[in-house]
C-alpha cells in the first residue's frame, strides 16, 4: 500500500484508475485493530489501487474532504470520488469489503 505524503501526490495518485484512500492514524485504536487486515483485502481486490493517508501528516486534505472520522476510506475513479466509508465507528473486515463490493455496481 503506498503511503501518500502530500496533497499534490495523493492527486496524482487518484487521476487514473479506481484508487481507495485509506486515512488512519498510528495513534488511533480501530486504526490498529483493521491494520493487519488491510494486506488481505487489497489481495482480494486487486483492481483496486490501495493507498494510506495519515490523518495527522494530511489534515488539510482531510478537512477538504471531510474526513473527521477514522479509519475512513474513500474511493476514487479518475479523480472523481465514487463513494465513502466514513464515520468514527470500529470497522470489521465484512463491513470493509462490504463497502468495496458496493464500488462494483
Amino acid at each position: 500500500m503506498e503511503n501518500i505524503k502530500s496533497i499534490e501526490q495523493f492527486q496524482e495518485t487518484i487521476k487514473s484508475g479506481i484508487t481507495v484512500a485509506v486515512f488512519s492514524a498510528d495513534w488511533c485504536p480501530d486504526c490498529v485493530v483493521i491494520k493487519p487486515i488491510l494486506p488481505e483485502i487489497e489481495e482480494e481486490y486487486p483492481q483496486y489501487n490501495f493507498v494510506y493517508a495519515d490523518r495527522d501528516e494530511l489534515i488539510e486534505l482531510c478537512q477538504e474532504l471531510d474526513i473527521f472520522g477514522i479509519p475512513s476510506f474513500v474511493a476514487f475513479k479518475d479523480g472523481q470520488e465514487i463513494g465513502r466509508y466514513v464515520n468514527k465507528e470500529r470497522k470489521t473486515k465484512e463491513q470493509i469489503t462490504s463497502f468495496l463490493e458496493e464500488l462494483n455496481n
